[in-house]
This record gives structure tokens, C-alpha cells and sequence, in this order.
């Protein structure tokens, strides 16, 4: 076993930030001193960790010279301010957020591109890609001995609690209305969300994309290794709380064998091949889990060159908060 080392979670008062807590205890992951960081309004607070309470620190006073480990899992704003402290203070970072460039923090998912790992200097930044990144990938890389791609088309339905705590509630609050006969009063959604699909999420630039969208495109181009590769996403933002459900079409430049597709699917790591008769969910199949689902293998209507799949996930779990620990764990591993 890894002698243990001290780590730093912030963020750790939110949905992912506490999977992190309780993925860290699960896999017994070598710990030695736990600081929970968040901001002070959430200071004070206290986390259960391997039957202990630990307080809720303000990240404000922080020192990161304290530890060896930092898991940035709060917003963009948050690890641009404090990465370059923890970094200065030779802490290794496994960011969440997506704040660092690509070029500092390359985006790694643990079953597909780890070698990446391999080449980054101490102290290491590495990010922990968009859940819906993670979700792709795992879905995609198996396919690369089968299919040459010439354009991938991706829609992504995402939960409220892709934007935290505030989502999850207004989403509640807002069900707990109609229900009882109420309008719904939009607080943190610009409109209803209970019972609706928003178009989009997050601004539009001039272009029409969000940040999100392209945010999407960037990372899984260079998780795959495919920096040519034409991607085309819209993200919508559904009435679910947790688990992204994605819709995707690969152009490829031959005929596709769906059988071959599922033989691969059905041996990739990470990963959960459905029937062909059946269809997964982020309710009853991926929530809570540590693997994403695929299914709905198919070619195109008229198409033999286009391959449609449907991914269900765990966005807290799987494509955040386990996907960062796996990336730590690898760093550890090669002595880090």
C-alpha cells in the first residue's frame, strides 16, 4: 500500500466535492490528514470521513503547504484564484472545474488515456474532463480499432445538479409547486425547469454556442487524441437531478458492423454494454454506479457509415468525483 498523504479537497461542501469524501473512504484511499475547504459561508460545517467528523475549513486562510494532494472541485472562478498557491506550494492538483488550459492541465480519463499521465512534470495538474467528456470517451475509445471518425454529433441532456446544490432545490421547489397547484416561481433558472427541457444551458456566445458546448468539443478531442476531429454539441438542461443522458451519432468514412461495435463496447473498461431489446437510464441503471451504460447500438436509418448509441451516467459519481480519485490514485501509483 501507498504510504499516505495528506489532501485537500475544495469544494468540499458540494455534490461533488462530498463524493469525493466518500469515494476516498470507500476505496481506501491512503489518507493521512483530510482538509475540507469551501467558502466561508459554508466554513464550520462538519463531513463525516471513516467515522470521524471533520470541520469545514475557509479555503481563504488556507496554507497549501499543509498537503501533498488538491482536488479543485468547486467553480472556474475558485481554482483560478487558488490553483497557482497550491501549485507554488508543490502540491500535486486534480482539477474539476475546467479553469486551467488544456496545454497545463491536460484532461485525462482514467480508462482511456492515462499515459498522459506519464509526461507531466511535478508538480503535477491534471483535469478531471466534463462528466459528459467522460461519459463519451469511455463509449468512444473502444471503438477506435473498428471505426475511422469523420464527424461526431452529441446531444446532451444534463441535470440540475450539474449546477449544484442551487439546481437540485429549485427543481425540487419547483415540482413541489406544480404539484400542489402552485405556479412555479423561477429562482435560479431563468424559467421552469420542473416538467420542461431548457435548449440550453449556460450563455450563448456570438456564435450561438455556450461555454459548456465548446468546453465539450475541446476535452474530448484531446482525450481521444483527435485534434482534427469535427464535433457538434448541444447541451440541454432536463428535469432530472442527477445523471447525463447522451445521445450520440459518429459519421464514420465505412460501412460500420454493429456486432463488432457491441463486442467492443461489451469488453471495455469503465463500461456497461445494454441488450439491444432494452435501453439504459440514469434511473434504475447509472446512478450510483461506477461504470457508465451504452446501448441502443445501432447504424443509421438509411446509413451503414453513421453509429448511434445512448449513454447514461452518473455525473457526480462516475464522470466527476470517482473519475478525479482514479486520476490521483495513477499519480500515486507512479510516485508522484
Amino acid at each position: 500500500m501507498s504510504p499516505a498523504i495528506d489532501i485537500a479537497i475544495v469544494g468540499a461542501t458540494g455534490t461533488v466535492g462530498a463524493a469525493i469524501v466518500e469515494i476516498l473512504e470507500e476505496r481506501d484511499f491512503p489518507v493521512g490528514q483530510l482538509h475540507l475547504l469551501a467558502s466561508p459561508a459554508s466554513a464550520g460545517k462538519s463531513v463525516s470521513f471513516k467515522g470521524r467528523n471533520l470541520r469545514v475549513k475557509s479555503i481563504e486562510a488556507f496554507d497549501f503547504a499543509q498537503v501533498r494532494l488538491v482536488f479543485f472541485a468547486a467553480g472556474q472562478a475558485v481554482t483560478r484564484q487558488y490553483a497557482s498557491q497550491a501549485r507554488a506550494a508543490g502540491c500535486m492538483l486534480v482539477d474539476l472545474s475546467g479553469a486551467l488550459p488544456l496545454q497545463q492541465a491536460p484532461r485525462v480519463v482514467a480508462e482511456v488515456n492515462p499515459q498522459v499521465l506519464e509526461k507531466l512534470e511535478a508538480p503535477c495538474q491534471v483535469t478531471s474532463p466534463a462528466s459528459q467528456v467522460v461519459a463519451l470517451a469511455l463509449a468512444l475509445a473502444p471503438l477506435r480499432p473498428l471505426v475511422r471518425w469523420r464527424h461526431l454529433g452529441v446531444t446532451a441532456c444534463l441535470p440540475v445538479s450539474s449546477l449544484g446544490r442551487e439546481g437540485v432545490a429549485e427543481l425540487a421547489r419547483q415540482t413541489t409547486e406544480l404539484l400542489n397547484g402552485r405556479p412555479p416561481e423561477p429562482r435560479f433558472f431563468d424559467r421552469q425547469i420542473a416538467f420542461n427541457l431548457l435548449g440550453r444551458v449556460g450563455e450563448s456566445d456570438t456564435a450561438g454556442h455556450t461555454g459548456l458546448e465548446r468546453r465539450l468539443v475541446e476535452e474530448s478531442r484531446q482525450v481521444l487524441d483527435a485534434p482534427e476531429l469535427k464535433i457538434s454539441v448541444t447541451c440541454l438542461m432536463a428535469p432530472v437531478f442527477f445523471g447525463d443522458s447522451l445521445s450520440l451519432a459518429v459519421q464514420a468514412s465505412q460501412a460500420i458492423d454493429p456486432s463488432a461495435v457491441r463486442a467492443a463496447l461489451e469488453r471495455a473498461p469503465g463500461l456497461e454494454l445494454i441488450e439491444p431489446d432494452d435501453c439504459p437510464t440514469v434511473i434504475g441503471d447509472a446512478v450510483g454506479q461506477d461504470v457508465a451504460y451504452v446501448g441502443r447500438v445501432r447504424t443509421g436509418v438509411d446509413d451503414a457509415c453513421e453509429l448511434d448509441l445512448w449513454i447514461a451516467s452518473d455525473n457526480v459519481r462516475k464522470g466527476s468525483a470517482l473519475n478525479a480519485v482514479q486520476l490521483a490514485e495513477l499519480l500515486i501509483k507512479q510516485g508522484r
